[in-house]
């Protein structure tokens, strides 16, 4: 993304002109120029952009723009106070300029209105990448594609709408390029005014929304994670996206459309001053308190906070120490494991659950050794080795405690055998060292279900690396740690671990060891890793709409047969029976032309 605090220095600009006359004439730009910018130039070129475009094409603007008629009076405010030539413009969702004022908005009429900024009319631009990624950007000179605006520089706001996930707008500021204190101005500018529009924005908000809305952001402002409620929509945090799965938001949602029943059976149903507690079955340690919002005596909504579950009384050590071997600091796994510590603390049956290569066996190793006890059995029931499980039960049995702690690997692969010995030895004996890990989706027969309804009332769901890929940074560390003599350490590009960070990573933390030993074994180069040297189906971005299970279905074959024949479109179109050309378009439909 190009987002710079300042106007490049001259030699930055040099280089840049270089590198994008470069790029103009066919010939690679260079290996200085960042990775994000090379792809905005591709995709101009790819929707035909022409360089020398006289001016931006119009296109026909909303007669009656809610956006415009709130931000109107900042930016007539702000405009006459601009200096010199710099400009504001404010522009729609769609990218179509709504409005300008104060100087003359360069490479263009005075007339703004209708222009259209998307970036498959007048290619990279600020007000483009603002609205893609959600956050401020700058674009400067060269690093537009349009010749128009090579001695241009520009910041762009988001504008978000109260309770909009995407943004409504833009605001931004141009400037004549190599004034850096302008640049700086000009992004002050574009915040402030940005900030003016969202008030604006807020105020004319149904007033049930901004109720609700005002009670959200309270409980925001100390750091919590929080989700509004009104029935029909939520609104969830980041820190609340981090702990709370989607079966527990649809659980909440659930919940609340409840509350809105019982208040309207009567007045004491609308009390909002009672918040009521609420167990969370996937976040170990943590419990949500679900409040009322009230409105002109009904209830409008409900705000429900997550907490730490109610402490008790520590007699001995202040809490957990790190588990050797673990890796990670986000939220969701430090729940887990924290949850996992406590209850490992005693010498009785412990379940984790979770997807496959999310490392629970890693998990299980580490609190099995932190007990300092005798070296783990390990059993592994994938393997189908008869007879190890109903062995270690009767040396328990009959030992009096003398067998080590048994690590028994996907229980949800037991055998009957294996099965009916660890439900004889649980009814004799409830407390025994047993850690199981056990990963969902098979179908369970009615005794496996019964033990694993047993051993569930201890036990621990482990997040998905989708759920904490604020780890991954650390997992690469921790994972390349040893590369081949002669080789050092691999470190990755901020770009690469962007690309990484958007993958849903189904295989989870075995799939990311995965990608770093072909990664280390593939390469040539010297330096980060680079986006292009991921395997295909981890360059490609998300999809960028809402896909139905066919189209999700097709993408999946297409990158599968195109990493199976190592990113080459003719065999991966051949094993796929499709023609080249018919790849190609679907590519395109799917948003993966541009890995």
């Amino acid at each position: 993304m190009t987002t710079i605090d300042n106007t490049p220095a001259n030699s930055a600009l040099s280089s840049l002109r270089r590198a994008r006359d470069r790029f103009l004439s066919g010939r690679p730009p260079g290996d200085g120029l960042p990775e994000d910018l090379a792809e905005a130039w591709r995709r101009a070129r790819f929707f035909g952009v022409p360089r020398d475009l006289v001016a931006p094409p119009r296109v026909r603007p909303p007669e009656d723009s809610p956006l415009l008629a709130a931000a109107r009076p900042a930016l007539d405010r702000v405009a006459p106070a601009l200096s010199g030539e710099m400009g504001l413009v404010l522009a729609d969702s769609r990218c179509r300029a709504l409005w300008s004022g104060g100087g003359r908005y360069t490479g263009t009429s005075a007339d703004v209105t209708g222009l259209d900024l998307s970036e498959k009319a007048v290619g990279h631009n600020s007000a483009a990448l603002a609205l893609r990624t959600g956050r401020r950007a700058e674009v400067h000179g060269p690093e537009h594609f349009l010749d128009l605006w090579q001695e241009v520089s520009a910041v762009s706001v988001p504008l978000y709408e109260p309770t909009a996930g995407r943004p409504a707008g833009t605001i931004t500021v141009v400037a004549p390029l190599g004034e850096g204190r302008a640049a700086r101005l000009g992004t002050a500018i574009a915040e402030a005014t940005a900030h003016a529009v969202e008030t604006e924005l807020l105020g004319r908000a149904r007033p049930p929304e901004r109720v609700l809305l005002d009670a959200y952001l309270r409980q925001r402002a100390d750091g919590a994670a929080v989700v509004a409620l009104d029935g029909s929509s939520r609104l969830v945090s980041p820190e609340a996206a981090r702990l709370l799965s989607h079966e527990t938001l649809a659980r909440l949602e659930r919940h609340a459309t409840a509350l809105f029943r019982d208040a309207d059976a009567g007045p004491e149903g609308a009390h909002s001053g009672m918040p009521e507690e609420i167990a969370v079955p996937d976040g170990a340690g943590l419990t949500v308190r679900m409040t009322r919002v009230v409105h002109g005596g009904e209830v409008i909504g409900a705000v429900a906070t997550v907490c730490p579950a109610a402490p008790r009384a520590r007699a001995e050590r202040p809490g957990p120490d790190r588990l050797p071997g673990l890796v990670g600091t986000s939220p969701p796994w430090r729940v887990a494991v924290s949850r996992a510590t406590e209850l490992a603390r005693a010498a009785e049956p412990l379940l984790l659950i979770g997807e496959a290569g999310v490392g629970k066996t890693a998990l299980a190793r580490a609190l099995l050794g932190r007990r300092g006890t005798a070296a783990p059995r390990l059993v592994d029931a994938a393997e189908q080795v008869a007879g190890e499980v109903p062995s270690w039960c009767r040396a328990l049995a009959e030992g009096d405690g003398g067998a080590p702690p048994l690590l028994l690997r996907h229980a949800e692969r037991l055998g009957q055998s294996d099965v009916a010995a660890l439900l004889s030895l649980l009814e004799e004996r409830p407390a025994v060292p047993l850690v199981a890990t056990h990963t969902p989706g098979a179908p369970t027969g009615p005794c496996l279900s019964r033990l694993l309804d047993i051993l569930s009332a201890r036990s621990v769901t482990l997040p998905p690396l989708r759920e904490r890929v604020e780890d991954i940074p650390a997992l690469l560390a921790g994972l390349a740690r040893h590369p081949s003599p002669g080789r050092p350490p691999l470190t990755w590009s901020l770009d690469a671990r962007r690309a990484l960070e958007q993958h849903t990573w189904p295989g989870n933390v075995t799939e990311l060891a995965h990608v770093v030993r072909e990664v280390a074994a593939r390469r040539r180069a010297t330096g980060p890793v680079r986006r292009e040297e991921l395997p295909y189906g981890l360059r490609v971005p998300p999809a960028t709409r809402r896909l139905s299970g066919i189209e999700r279905a097709e993408r999946t074959a297409i990158l599968e047969a195109l990493r199976r024949h190592g990113d080459n479109k003719a065999r991966a179109a051949e094993s796929l029976g499709i023609g080249r050309a018919t790849l190609y378009r679907k590519l395109r439909a799917y948003g993966m032309d541009q890995a």
